[in-house]
C-alpha cells in the first residue's frame, strides 16, 4: 500500500498533497479500514448463523478485559482479509495499529495468542454454521445478480498440510496431521511439434473441490476432501449438495464445465437427464486397439471419432469430409449433423446417390460420452470450454490472496473451516462492492474504493 502513496492520481482522488508518506499512510489506512470493515463486516455480521459460537460460553476462566468471541470472530475474518497467514503477524499488527483494534472492538488491549486458538476451537465445532453463512451469501448474490449461476464451472485445487508427510505415530494430540493423504495430478499434451509432453505433481494434503460461476468467477459450492479422492467421485457429491441446499440455482444453470478429470457417461448423463444442464467436459480417448473411427449405427456412409467429430464418404469417390454442425434437438434428443458439400458448397460427384445428402440425426445414446446437447465439434463448445479458465482464476485468487500458498493447517476439519471462512470473505467484498455500484472490482480483495 505504502507503494502507491506518492502517486498523483492517488493523492488527488484522497486530497493528500506533497510526498510525505509518513504523514499519509495513517490517512490512507483509515481510507482502506473503512472501506473493508464495510464491504466485509456490514454483510458477514448479518449472518446469524454462527450467532452459537458467539452464545456459547467462550472459557472457564474468562478474565476481566479479555476480548469476548464476537471481537476475535471480526479479527479472524480480517486476518483473512489482511492476507496474514499466521495469528502472530496479525497480533503484531494489532499492537502497532490502534485503527485496526478499534474496529474490532478492542478496545486498547490486544488479544492473546491462546485467546486466538481457543476460539478457532469452538468455530471447528460449527463447522455447518460455516457452511450455513457460505449458503446465505450464495443466496444474497443470486437476488441481486440475475444471471449468478447460470453458466458453471467445477474443478478440485491440489492445497498441501502444513505437515511434511504422515506422522508414523498415529496418536492425536493436536498437532500432526492425522488427516492428509498423498495426492497425484497427471496433465498431458501435446506440443506445436507434435510430440507427447507430461507433467506429474504430488502433494501431501488436501484437495478442495469447487463449483464456480463462470461468468463472474465467485465460488457457489464446495468441499474439501483428502488428496486421494478422485475428482470425479466428489463430482457426483456436490451436486447432491447442490441439489439439497442450493436448489434454485440448479434449477437455473444451464452450462456445466469441466476438464477430462470429470469425464464420465454417469455424470453426463445425470448433468443432462436429471437436471437439464448442458455438460461441456473434455473427452479421454478410452478406444482400444488403435481405432480411429467407428462406423455410426444404421449408416453405410457415415463415422466418427473419439472427439465427436462426424465425417461422410462419398459413395463414388470414397472422399471422407467432415459434416458441419445442425444444433441440437431438444425434442428428439438427437444432434444434427448436415451435408459438408451442399453448406460449404464443395463439388461432391456423389451428391445425387449419398443417403445422407439431407443430413443425419445422431441421437445421444448412440454413445453418452461423444454426443452432448452442445456438439463437441462446434465453435460454441469451444466457446463454452474457455470459460473453464474461470474456475482456475479462482483457484488462483485462493492461493496467492487468501492464502493458501503458506499457511499452518493442520488437519481436515481445520481445513475445511478455513476454506470457508475464506471463500465466504470472497463472496462478502463481491456481494458489498456490487452494492456499492463497484461492480467491476467485485472479484478484488484489496481494490481501492
Amino acid at each position: 500500500m505504502v507503494s502507491f502513496l506518492g502517486l498523483p492520481f492517488f493523492q488527488k482522488r484522497h486530497g493528500f498533497k506533497g510526498f510525505d508518506i509518513e504523514k499519509n499512510v495513517r490517512a490512507a489506512e483509515m481510507i482502506f479500514f473503512r472501506n473493508w470493515h464495510y464491504f466485509l463486516l456490514f454483510f458477514l455480521r448479518k449472518q446469524c448463523a454462527i450467532q452459537h459460537v458467539f452464545s456459547c460460553r467462550y472459557h472457564r476462566q474468562h478474565t476481566l478485559g479479555e476480548p469476548v468471541p464476537n471481537e476475535i470472530w471480526y479479527n479472524r475474518l480480517y486476518q483473512i482479509v489482511f492476507q496474514h497467514d499466521r495469528d502472530a503477524k496479525l497480533l503484531r499488527e494489532l499492537a502497532r495499529n490502534g485503527q485496526l483494534r478499534s474496529l474490532c472492538g478492542f478496545n486498547g488491549k490486544v488479544p492473546t495468542p491462546w485467546a486466538f486458538s481457543r476460539f478457532l476451537h469452538k468455530v471447528l465445532m460449527h463447522q455447518a454454521e460455516v457452511e450455513e453463512m457460505f449458503d446465505d451469501l450464495v443466496r444474497e448474490l443470486k437476488k441481486i445478480v440475475l444471471d449468478f449461476g447460470k453458466r458453471l464451472a467445477i474443478d478440485s485445487k491440489a492445497i498441501k498440510s502444513y505437515a511434511a508427510n504422515k506422522n508414523k505415530n498415529e496418536k492425536e494430540d493436536g498437532r500432526r496431521d492425522l488427516d492428509a493423504d498423498y495426492g497425484k495430478k497427471v496433465y498431458r499434451g501435446t506440443r506445436e511439434d507434435g510430440t507427447r509432453w507430461e507433467k506429474i505433481v504430488k502433494w501431501f494434503g488436501y484437495k478442495l473441490h469447487l463449483i464456480v460461476d463462470a461468468s463472474y468467477e465467485l465460488p457457489i459450492m464446495f468441499s474439501v476432501t483428502k488428496a486421494s479422492v478422485p475428482d470425479i467421485n466428489e463430482a457426483h457429491h456436490l451436486l447432491e449438495k447442490m441439489e439439497e441446499r442450493q436448489p434454485e440455482i440448479l434449477k437455473k444453470a444451464e452450462i456445466l464445465t469441466g476438464d477430462r478429470g470429470y469425464d464420465d457417461s454417469k455424470l453426463i448423463i445425470n448433468c443432462w437427464d436429471q437436471h437439464a444442464i448442458k455438460p461441456v467436459i473434455d473427452i479421454r480417448n478410452m478406444w482400444k486397439d488403435g481405432e480411429s473411427t467407428r462406423l455410426l449405427n444404421n449408416k453405410q456412409n457415415v463415422t466418427y471419432n473419439y472427439k465427436g467429430n462426424v465425417f461422410c464418404h462419398c459413395p463414388s469417390t470414397r472422399i471422407e469430409r467432415e459434416m458441419a454442425c445442425g444444433g441440437f434437438d431438444k425434442d428428439r434428443n438427437t444432434i444434427r449433423k448436415l451435408c459438408p458439400a451442399k453448406q460449404y458448397g464443395m463439388n461432391c460427384e456423389g451428391m445425387g446417390k449419398c443417403p445422407v445428402v439431407n443430413g443425419v440425426r445422431i441421437p445421444l445414446s448412440e454413445d453418452r460420452r461423444i454426443f452432448t446437447p452442445i456438439d463437441r465439434a462446434s465453435y460454441k463448445w469451444k466457446r463454452e470450454y474457455n470459460k473453464r479458465t474461470a474456475v482456475e482464476r479462482v483457484n488462483s485468487r485462493i492461493d496467492q490472496v487468501l492464502g493458501f500458498e503458506n499457511h499452518t493447517i493442520r488437519g481436515i476439519k481445520k481445513m475445511t473451516v478455513r476454506c470457508g471462512l475464506a471463500l465466504c470473505v470472497m463472496l462478502a467484498m463481491a456481494l458489498g462492492r456490487i452494492k456499492e455500484k463497484q461492480a467491476q472490482n467485485m472479484r478484488s480483495l484489496v481494490c481501492a474504493v
